[in-house]
């Protein structure tokens, strides 16, 4: 088998890396030798640097949408990213750059694209984020995860792919979730996710009803962190700030999910086949991407879906009631999706490009 070079990056976020952690045992075993490019501070340095994958830090400016003063310095930052980024990639001469997104990534293609070596990026959510529109033009394929995504790139480069998903994710264990919570199968599971960073409308209206939560169910609560409540000591009650080994047994034992609509861990929660309940962040403070994935999987039969503009204890006592009732009709749909974990697929695509 002949050897090659990858260099991946994205950062931001955790959704912009954990995806590349499910394609790195893929590219191992088709020859390439992994390293990666993020920031110094960001949150990808520890995930990856926890793999034993070589890590280069280059510098960054975070891209915005809306003003503020870093607006007026952080570009200069990008730039001197690109230099770096440019100068690393020269040095290593990888075989092809894999991008996951996140302002890291801006440079670190671009950077690619000056040393003649192809990039292949990812998108997650349905409309590229600021960050992949940047980086369209030079790159040589994007992968997406929604068929509607195609219609918002140039036919010769956009792939239908799917998201990857990680392959320990898929082997949970329900009994070793239940007896890491110590819940016992009286009463159903349900799992409360707020995403990497948590949720505090999420977490304000799950606490809000608790006690009448808990008289039917049994509650996971990733709430984030520095989000733990220690005034709740109800039994039945688990509450986690972040959950990283245990994840694949905690979904595993979850009858039902909460949770924000994050391109990743809607595709997450379909793979697995637990029914949900999304509540996308709101255009207040996004792009408006997790509403658009949101009602995807809604239009798709595999979600229900609560808008953060409508939520009230009414609302998602009832939401969640009827997602519980009606669970064998969501997982019907989601067995029914013809949907694959992306990992081949995506690296067909990386393949393809090699030179």
């Amino acid at each position: 088998m002949k050897n090659y070079k990858i260099i991946m990056t994205g950062g931001g976020s955790a959704g912009h890396v954990t995806p590349n952690l499910a394609l790195i045992p893929k590219l191992k075993e088709n020859g390439f030798d992994v390293q990666y490019i993020g920031t110094e501070n960001g949150i990808e340095k520890k995930i990856i640097m926890d793999q034993n994958i070589k890590y280069h830090a280059i510098s960054s400016g975070k891209l915005r949408r809306y003003f503020d003063v870093k607006n007026f310095t952080d570009p200069f930052k990008v730039i001197k990213g690109i230099f770096e980024a440019k100068s690393i990639i020269k040095r290593e001469k990888p075989d092809v750059v894999f991008s996951k997104g996140g302002f890291v990534s801006v440079p670190v293609v671009m950077g690619a694209f000056f040393n003649g070596v192809p990039v292949v990026s990812h998108e997650s959510d349905m409309t590229p984020g600021l960050a992949n529109k940047i980086s369209l033009p030079y790159c040589s394929k994007i992968c997406v995860t929604f068929p509607e995504t195609l219609q918002h790139i140039n036919k010769d480069k956009g792939v239908l792919t799917g998201t990857p998903i990680r392959k320990e994710l898929l082997e949970g264990s329900r009994i070793k979730g239940m007896r890491f919570c110590g819940f016992d199968k009286s009463r159903p599971i349900l799992l409360i996710i707020g995403g990497s960073l948590g949720s505090k409308v999420i977490n304000d209206a799950i606490r809000k009803n608790i006690n009448q939560i808990l008289e039917k169910y049994q509650v996971i609560h990733i709430c984030g962190k520095g989000n733990l409540d220690s005034s709740i000591t109800s039994e039945g009650y688990r509450q986690f700030e972040y959950i990283s080994d245990e994840l694949p047994d905690l979904l595993a034992c979850a009858d039902i999910v909460v949770s924000r609509a994050g391109a990743n861990v809607i595709y997450e929660l379909l793979a697995l086949k637990k029914p949900n309940l999304l509540i996308p962040l709101s255009r207040k403070s996004s792009r408006g991407d997790q509403i658009l994935n949101a009602n995807s999987f809604k239009n798709r039969g595999f979600s229900v879906v609560l808008e953060e503009e409508e939520l009230t204890e009414e609302k998602l006592m009832s939401y969640i009631e009827e997602l519980y009732l009606n669970r064998g009709k969501f997982i019907a749909k989601m067995n029914d999706s013809g949907i694959e974990n992306a990992v081949d697929k995506i690296v067909d695509v990386i393949m393809s490009q090699v030179k």
